[in-house]
């Protein structure tokens, strides 16, 4: 009679492949947890910082403006600050610091141009933020083509020229 000799279960001797799927699960599961509580804690550590600070320390009537040219992942995006006291920040502050006073700082108010635009799709994503007369605007619109958003909004968002 032959006697082979059994070798015990240490943990040196286990493999990757004789692990159970249920080790593998609490181990992703306290991962999980793990990496949620730093992100709790980096949140919490962010807040108050945030909330003391300032919104914005411009004065007077402002807009940061952009526009994005073509689909929202476009990487195509111009942006100025316009400044309306005194008009600076882009090409046409003046004009469009005229616009908007005149439309009361809504920029759907401003009128539109009489202008023939080509039907040719390629968009154009016109964003506003700021404030006007001491009242919150943000604005965002897309148009058929940069035509379309030049007959729609003036001077407002003419930031290429």
């Amino acid at each position: 009679m032959t006697f082979t000799t059994f070798k015990p279960y240490t943990p040196k001797n286990r493999t990757s492949k004789t692990r159970t799927p249920k080790t593998r699960i609490v181990k992703a599961a306290a991962l999980h947890g793990a990496l949620l509580a730093a992100l709790v804690l980096l949140a919490a550590g962010q807040t108050p910082a945030q909330a003391a600070a300032p919104r914005h320390a411009l004065r007077g009537d402002w807009l940061y403006l952009t526009v994005t040219r073509g689909d929202s992942r476009s990487s195509d995006t111009r942006g100025t600050l316009l400044l309306c006291d005194p008009p600076q920040g882009h090409a046409h502050a003046a004009e469009a610091c005229a616009e908007l006073g005149a439309a009361g700082g809504d920029i759907d108010a401003v009128p539109p141009t009489s202008v023939f635009c080509p039907m040719i799709y390629a968009p154009v994503t016109a964003h506003a933020r700021g404030e006007w007369k001491g009242r919150q605007v943000d604005y965002t619109r897309t148009f058929s083509n940069g035509c379309v958003l030049a007959a729609r909004t003036g001077h407002v968002f003419a930031l290429d020229t």
